[in-house]
């Protein structure tokens, strides 16, 4: 039950996260929401062109995805594979180090780096094939979401 438990709450941190990034990318919601969430969006601007904001929010959305792979994976005992998503796509790979390496914001870009480093120690927890190591390396790792999107926006 208690694996049921944190998966779900790993999938509504997901749906919460991409959520978001819908709102950020000006995705329809009602007026009324439009101008509250203007008004109380004291988050920091990246201040990013409108070709980078849509690459970031690409990212972003491919990094909800690998989250809900992986996921599904634990669920199948599948800890090799979800190991492979969490390197390839959340880990700090060349290309993800050369992106956040572009940003001039000192404190995003260590976020940036520090998350895509808990990609790569959620690989690492998910081949020892150990559900609540691997969930705690989840865990630490979504934390790197929520604290971004609740500090930055595009």
């Amino acid at each position: 039950m208690k694996k049921v438990t944190a998966l779900f709450a790993v999938l509504f941190c997901s749906y919460i996260t991409m959520s978001q990034s819908f709102a950020d990318e000006g995705m329809p919601m009602d007026h009324q929401a439009m101008h509250h969430q203007h008004i109380m969006d004291d988050r920091v601007s990246l201040g990013l062109s409108p070709e980078m904001k849509q690459h970031q929010l690409s990212n972003m959305r491919s990094h909800v995805e690998a989250i809900k792979n992986i996921v599904g994976l634990i669920a199948e005992n599948k800890f090799d594979d979800a190991s492979k998503i969490a390197h390839d796509k959340l880990g700090l790979t060349p290309e993800m180090k050369a992106m956040c390496d572009m940003f001039d914001n000192e404190q995003f870009k260590t976020l940036g780096l520090t998350f895509h480093k808990s990609g790569d120690d959620l690989g690492d927890a998910l081949k020892t094939k150990d559900v609540n190591k691997s969930l705690r390396a989840l865990n630490t790792t979504m934390q790197y979401c929520v604290e971004c999107h609740s500090t930055y926006r595009q």
